[in-house]
């Protein structure tokens, strides 16, 4: 078998298990069994006339009860043929009862006509309503019409050979009453009706349940057919209970008892919606259902009948009877009647074929997609028009060709195995599929010799399939585009941080045992901020362009360069199997050196030398190391390189990790003392220097330990915004809107309580981006508490050169809006104090505590610190000096037109309880030496007390200070 006829032959199909025959032969064997024993007579005639009384009615009322059964348990549009049949079953099995009770009971002759009689005509109606509702049901006027005739055409053709072979004789009284003459013609033009209907239910059955449908059908014949014999004269007078004629009643109550059943065992059991893929199953090319024939020839069978009726009456010497004429001449006139019809709907079924064919001609010769119809030996015998346009090649050259041939190699494994895989599925489960391969294209589209990416969905069609083919050549340009972009940087062309972790793994994971030397170097651009903040982004997106090329440049061919985002990036450089350690450390911090020399080298950008050094880490892949631990390794190190002066190379070493490890150990303690609650909020008062009223509490969050002890941020958050870890900065934020939220509480309560004192709230210029802490929310945070927003003070405590003053502009000028005020604190510590002095709306200047420790001894120190209250006077802000701690420096602050101040000269951070009673006081004493020989006496938490000798700062005796860690706080 050729490459193609391979591709396209269809496996054979596994056989299903046949259902057990077991139920076939108990049927057989009791209907056997019933007709030996009529064949022998039963042994006696009294057996024999309650077998064939008693034994029918019984059959007859199984048939009656199983019916109606399957009736009630299966809810199908079937339903009412199997009650219909259950109805005419009982009548049967009534009166066989009748029959049985004047029989055997009365022992008297059963009387003509006798209620038997009427329960035994009762019984075809039933049936034939039943067989009505089993056919299939036509779905235009002249289908019903055409059912019509045809079941005329049926039974007038039986009437018509009835009538000439006996019912003419048996119309004629010959002194019998008219209800036995009415009696005598009633059996056999019923049974004549509904021999009809089975002949018609035979030709128009449903396909749903067509095995019950066919027992019940042979049921219903069986017992017309031992209807009609016992209607002839003949038989008829010779009849008794008993006779191997009941056999045949028997064995059709019987067989219409297990009817409703076979298509439960068979497996066609099916609902409407199951049944309609069985009705659309494709027939064998070439074969024509012979139902399907013999329904055509139904009507010329009917004809042929009737005119066997008429011939018979002639060849008898007879005169023809007007019942015969009359019945031939409205047979001869329904089958006129419907030659028309189906004349009629030839012609409109030809009219509506030809148009579908032109649509469909024309759908297909001016599709766009090409449609090509294999063989089943693969050989292609249509091709459309539009191939010219799509494959380059005209519909007339590929005719004819193997469509094997036309596939690309690589792709043709493929191909065969899930054209096989489909042809073996079965059409209702799956009745199309996709398939992409190449395409062999002609010379128009590609020269010759190239190939198109085409996408085909295949039907069966005759044994061989049908290809609907389009060119998808530019999406899947267009796929690997995206897939390249996917993990590549975008502004390098570099591989990303996704590609980079791959070809990791992959060098980690699948290295030879000699390659422990692998390293990565994770490089990291010192001063890419300045260019990008001084210059602009588009210089510092050249430069990381530039960057990029010359990493790329100078790795080897074997090894991989990647950005994996801002200004970092990263290399692997494989091992060339050197075991030795020193060795191969030299050999990679060679390497890195070198790549450091030529990333810091100055660039070229807008016509000037732009200058940016490179901190790189490296770490080794040794034994046990997983890919991502190789990556954070190299990057712990590339952080120490920064940290340690950056410009510089650091090989990774395990006490960086113990490092990490620490700064872990401290958020994991934070985060369980924010869940536990372990978080104790002190006030410090700010203290007005002139009159020594309290003005405002500053608020300080403290860590409370199991041995009661508190610790300040510094001691328990050493990392937070500085560090790297992303989860400490996560603590360090829910750390200060814990701080916020505690704060404001505090406060609303304390105004409650008669206390009106402002709060002010330290918290960063990162914090004040966040979102949480938006305007709104502080607005409803504020709202939710009732506390008044003017008693709220948000103190920027940092400038980070990374934040964007414009955005903290915004934000601040929407809290002030509000009516909560701003102040600066650390002013005089940082080098962009200025510009947010300049910049960013400020109602309050704290002093940094570093110009306010040195105030007093330091003359230099002295005249900086007034110049900046000079410059916060000028400027009608409130000034705050914090760290006041001695006296002396009250004054000499004072003096200089420090407003406020905060410090343990007063008082040092106060649980809320000692606050309540300082407030209560609503004031501390201050040091005051204007007037000569005046003691001084200060009290107060942490104040100076004068003791005896002259007056003058050096007879101040200061009591012991306490740290802030050390302030206690009562038992909760």
């Amino acid at each position: 078998m050729s490459a193609p006829g391979a591709m396209l032959s269809r496996p054979p199909a596994p056989a299903g298990n046949p259902p057990s025959a077991v139920p076939q032969i108990v049927l057989a064997v009791v209907c056997g069994g019933y007709a030996i024993g009529a064949a022998f007579g039963w042994g006696s005639p009294e057996v024999a006339a309650i077998m064939g009384d008693f034994g029918l009615s019984f059959a007859a009322f199984l048939a009656a009860v199983s019916c109606a059964l399957y009736a009630r348990k299966r809810r199908s549009r079937f339903r009412p043929a199997w009650m219909l049949f259950a109805a005419s079953s009982g009548m049967a099995g009534l009166g066989n009862g009748v029959w049985g009770w004047y029989e055997v009971i009365e022992g008297v002759t059963v009387p003509s006509p006798s209620l038997a009689d009427f329960c035994f005509l009762l019984f075809a109606p039933p049936a034939i309503v039943g067989l009505l509702v089993l056919a299939k049901r036509p779905v235009t006027r002249a289908g019903w019409v055409c059912l019509g005739l045809d079941s005329w055409l049926i039974a007038g053709s039986l009437v018509t050979l009835s009538w000439s072979l006996a019912l003419a004789h048996t119309a004629h009284f010959q002194g019998r009453s008219v209800a036995q003459s009415a009696l005598s013609l009633a059996y056999p033009l019923l049974d004549i009706v509904l021999v009809s209907m089975v002949l018609a239910l035979h030709f128009r059955r449903s396909s749903v349940h067509r095995s019950a449908i066919n027992t019940a059908v042979a049921a219903l014949a069986l017992t017309v057919l031992c209807d009609a014999l016992f209607s002839s004269p003949l038989l008829r007078e010779h009849y008794r209970s008993g006779q191997i004629l009941d056999a045949g009643w028997f064995a059709g109550s019987m067989l219409l008892a297990y009817a409703p059943w076979v298509a439960r065992r068979a497996g066609e059991e099916c609902t409407a919606e199951e049944a309609k893929p069985a009705a659309r199953r494709v027939q064998p090319h070439g074969s024509r259902p012979i139902a399907g024939s013999l329904a055509a020839l139904t009507p010329y069978l009917a004809a042929a009948v009737c005119t066997l009726g008429i011939l018979t009456n002639v060849l008898d010497g007879r005169r023809i009877d007007r019942v015969v004429l009359f019945t031939g001449c409205t047979v001869v006139l329904a089958l006129v009647v419907r030659q028309g019809i189906m004349l009629l709907d030839n012609i409109t079924l030809t009219q509506e074929l030809a148009q579908k064919e032109n649509h469909f001609r024309s759908l297909v010769q001016g599709s766009s997609d090409v449609i090509m119809i294999a063989a089943p030996t693969g050989v292609l015998r249509y091709v459309s028009p539009a191939a010219a346009g799509v494959y380059g090649r005209d519909a007339e050259e590929l005719v004819g060709s193997e469509l094997a041939s036309l596939i690309h190699p690589e792709d043709l494994g493929r191909v065969v195995h899930e054209v096989r895989r489909f042809l073996a599925a079965a059409p209702e489960d799956e009745p199309t599929t996709r398939i992409e391969c190449r395409f062999r294209a002609g010379e128009q589209r590609s020269g010759g010799d190239g190939w198109l990416n085409v996408e085909s969905t295949v039907n069966r069609h005759d044994g061989g399939l049908i290809f609907n083919s389009r060119d998808v050549t530019e999406r899947v340009r267009l796929q690997a585009q995206l897939q390249h972009n996917a993990s590549h940087d975008a502004l390098t062309d570099l591989p990303n941080r996704a590609l980079f972790t791959e070809r990791v793994t992959q060098a980690v994971t699948g290295r030879r045992a000699s390659d422990h030397d692998t390293a990565v170097l994770y490089i990291d651009l010192d001063g890419f901020k300045q260019v990008n903040d001084t210059i602009g982004h588009q210089a510092g997106d050249e430069l990381l362009v530039q960057a990029a090329r010359r990493l790329a440049d100078s790795v080897r061919s074997g090894d991989i360069a990647a950005r994996l985002g801002g200004d970092e990036f990263a290399a692997l450089i494989t091992g060339d199997g050197t075991r030795d350690r020193a060795a191969r450390e030299f050999r990679i911090h060679e390497i890195a050196d070198r790549l450091r020399i030529k990333l810091s080298e100055p660039y070229r950008i807008d016509g000037r030398d732009v200058r940016v050094a490179a901190s790189i880490g490296v770490a080794f892949a040794d034994p046990g190391v997983s890919p991502a631990g190789l990556l954070r390794n190299a990057d712990l190190a590339m952080y120490r390189a920064k940290q340690a002066g950056k410009g510089r190379v650091e090989l990774y070493a395990p006490q960086m990790q113990n490092e990490v490890a620490h700064r872990a150990e401290l958020a994991g303690k934070l985060r369980t003392a924010l869940n536990d609650g372990a978080f104790a909020l002190l006030h410090q008062p700010v203290v007005e220097l002139a009159t020594g009223r309290v003005t405002a509490v500053a608020a300080h969050a403290r860590w409370r330990s199991a041995q009661g002890i508190l610790f300040t941020p510094a001691e328990f958050l050493r990392v937070g915004d500085r560090g790297r870890l992303a989860d400490d900065g996560d603590r360090a934020a829910e750390l200060d809107r814990w701080q916020l939220e505690e704060a404001v509480e505090q406060a609303a309560a304390r105004h409650r309580a008669g206390y009106p004192v402002p709060v002010a709230v330290r918290l960063s210029a990162r914090r004040l981006l966040d979102h949480a802490l938006s305007p709104k929310g502080v607005e409803s945070l504020l709202t939710r508490h009732g506390l008044p927003s003017r008693a709220l003070v948000v103190e920027l405590s940092e400038s980070d050169p990374r934040i964007p003053l414009d955005d903290l502009e915004r934000r601040l000028v929407a809290l002030r809006r509000l009516g909560v005020r701003i102040a600066l604190d650390g002013f005089g510590s940082g080098y962009a104090a200025i510009s947010a002095l300049r910049r960013l709306p400020v109602d309050v200047l704290r002093l940094d505590r570093g110009l306010v420790d040195g105030v007093v001894e330091s003359g230099k120190l002295h005249k900086i610190t007034a110049g900046l209250l000079r410059i916060a006077g000028d400027l009608g802000m409130q000034s705050v000096a914090d760290g006041v701690d001695l006296p002396e420096q009250v004054l000499a602050l004072r003096s200089m037109g420090c407003t406020h101040g905060m410090g343990t000269a007063f008082s040092g951070p106060l649980d809320e309880h000692r606050l309540r009673r300082s407030l209560t006081h609503a004031h501390y004493p201050v040091p005051d030496l204007a007037g000569q020989g005046r003691a001084v006496v200060l009290t107060g938490s942490g104040l100076p007390v004068r003791q005896g000798g002259p007056v003058g700062p050096e007879s101040l005796v200061h009591p012991p200070l306490r740290s802030n860690s050390e302030t206690s706080v009562p038992p909760t």
